[in-house]
């Protein structure tokens, strides 16, 4: 009698572990995967379509996660449900503000002006020093400087 007891807290376990919905994913920067995704008011296909993003590797925070679905939020704070295979772990960015942003050769205030880029734009993240982040976009390569862009977390640093 005691084995059964045993086995079925076990199984009780088993269950609530595959039945709980929820995820304790920290909030992080993700982006969209595909050329369209659906932004949602609820986590799943029946709730209403908020947004559609026509615009791969935009960029979009994740801010909860419910079984298969993240809650995200984009630049302009707007916030709904993706599913997870419309997001990608590919780190990108967006370029902000209301003028264009100078892209350097390296992460001196110094280096040289590769290009610029309008808001709007945007990149891939390779790396993030305290106040520069280096990017990648059209085929340039280059360091920006991290108040233009919108995609990458405060105090964030990595090669």
């Amino acid at each position: 009698m005691r084995t059964n007891s045993r086995l079925s807290s076990a199984i009780l376990l088993l269950l609530a572990a595959f039945v709980s919905p929820a995820v304790a994913d920290p909030p992080h920067f993700a982006s969209v995967r595909r050329d369209q995704a659906f932004l949602r008011e609820g986590p799943s296909y029946d709730h209403r379509v908020l947004w559609v993003y026509q615009r791969k590797d935009y960029p979009l925070r994740v801010i909860e996660s419910y079984d298969a679905w993240r809650r995200v939020k984009d630049v302009d704070g707007t916030v709904g449900w993706m599913h997870h295979t419309q997001l990608s772990d590919t780190r990108t960015v967006l370029f902000v503000g209301a003028a264009k942003s100078i892209m350097r050769a390296g992460a001196a205030p110094s280096s040289k002006i590769v290009a610029f880029a309008m808001p709007g734009v945007v990149a891939r993240l390779k790396a993030c020093k305290p106040d520069v982040c280096e990017v990648e976009t059209s085929g340039v390569d280059g360091w920006v400087d991290r108040k233009t862009i919108w995609g990458v977390d405060a105090g964030e640093v990595f090669q």
